[in-house]
């Protein structure tokens, strides 16, 4: 995998360039922040945490504390959400948005409706969690 990395001053730019290519997708503002749905369901929310950039977003079972336990410096466990299994990342410190763009992916894929998922690849099982 190849690590596609830009400057993370202001990561919103690649972020919409990333949710708004999904099938359907679209921005939505709610509580003052840019959140990322199909549907009127939300797959990525972007959120300051700690006065960094990050973004929520839903994960498979098991992949947050897989991912907290990796890298505990850029994954974390989001309020609200994170008992319902999504995943907090930063995006500060130069984010591997390859990797990014895997896991708002697979986000997308557990939100959308089944045929409009079907509309993108299956993904790859060697991906990250």
């Amino acid at each position: 995998m190849s690590r596609s990395k830009t400057k993370a001053q202001n990561p919103d730019r690649q972020l919409r360039k990333i949710c708004l290519s999904f099938p359907d997708a679209y921005e939505e503002e709610t509580w003052e922040i840019p959140t990322f749905r199909i549907r009127k369901k939300i797959f990525c929310m972007r959120v300051d945490h700690d006065d960094r950039p990050a973004i929520w977003y839903k994960a498979p079972e098991g992949v947050q504390r897989i991912l907290m336990e990796s890298d505990p410096e850029r994954f974390f466990r989001p309020p609200y959400l994170g008992p319902k299994g999504w995943v907090g990342m930063h995006l500060d410190k130069s984010p591997d948005w390859d990797e990014a763009a895997f896991m708002l992916r697979r986000s997308f894929m557990l939100v959308a409706p089944k045929r409009i998922s079907a509309k993108l690849p299956p993904l790859e099982s060697d991906e990250p969690c």
